[in-house]
């Protein structure tokens, strides 16, 4: 049977690297694979893999097709971090041989169920593969908040914005926040309050079989999802965050440990100052 891949590419890319990415197409084209450029459900649903080709926003867009017709996802970074892409594009003559023979791993990742529940008994469901922020309307105002967890309130604060991040999330804005890195092969759920002001106002990390609630005491909220997605929260919503029914499939090339992978995407300096010369 022939082989399908489904090509989710950032339209925004520089006249080079769209020249690079449609070079890569074409060449897979021309090893008799298929390729599905639609970004639909429909045209990814008997996909083999999901390419994306882009940085990190593409990414995630191609891990909401990925979620949704359960193919895994390989990314080529064309953007800056690429935190969760697999190959850059001075890789892609490696990546096509690799396609081409279907020679990739997968590794599951989990992600996070976000329920809004509002005081006139609405609701909306969401998920999340990094992270769901809680976000204060006004610029002026703070949220007020109270966290729970396993149906105990541990505290309550002000905050421009609270975090549920999945380990996997640990590497994006929950990092920037001050959250830890978590392993992806971890299975627990984070919560990240962001300029917050009270005593304690420390990250936890909890078990995946728990369940943290953020209660919206005053002001209206908005939950962003991974950035992309929203949903609106106004005072008095309860949202509850689960761990995620599906997992997201990765395709990998290599087996370069979460420990290289962190030294070589942040250039962490592994040499002290008493090493430098």
């Amino acid at each position: 049977m022939k082989q399908k891949v489904s090509v989710v590419l950032n339209r925004n890319l520089s006249k080079e690297m769209m020249a690079h990415a449609k070079k890569a197409i074409s060449t897979l084209e021309a090893h008799d694979v298929h390729v599905d450029s639609s970004e639909t459900i429909n045209g990814a649903r008997d996909a083999d893999l999901i390419l994306v080709m882009g940085g990190d926003g593409t990414m995630l867009r191609g891990a909401e097709l990925g979620r949704a017709v359960d193919v895994p996802v390989l990314g080529i970074n064309y953007g800056h971090m690429g935190f969760l892409s697999e190959a850059d594009p001075d890789d892609i003559n490696n990546v096509v041989e690799r396609i081409v023979a279907k020679n990739w791993t997968i590794s599951e990742r989990m992600t996070i169920d976000i329920t809004v529940f509002r005081p006139d008994g609405s609701k909306d469901q969401q998920w999340a593969l990094n992270e769901a922020s809680v976000e204060k309307v006004f610029n002026s105002r703070m949220l007020e908040t109270s966290i729970w967890v396993d149906g105990r309130e541990l505290s309550s604060f002000k905050a421009d914005c609270v975090l549920f991040s999945t380990p996997t999330g640990s590497t994006a804005y929950s990092f920037s926040a001050g959250g830890p890195i978590v392993w992806p092969e971890v299975q627990a759920m984070l919560l990240v309050p962001v300029s917050a002001h009270a005593l304690f106002t420390r990250p936890l990390v909890v078990s995946s079989d728990s369940v943290l609630e953020v209660r919206i005491l005053h002001e209206d909220a908005m939950m962003w999802c991974d950035g992309r997605r929203k949903v609106f929260a106004p005072a008095g919503s309860i949202i509850r965050a689960v761990k995620g029914e599906r997992t997201i499939k990765l395709a990998g090339l290599n087996n370069m440990p979460f420990s290289e992978r962190l030294v070589n995407k942040f250039h962490l300096p592994v040499k002290g100052w008493r090493d430098a010369k």
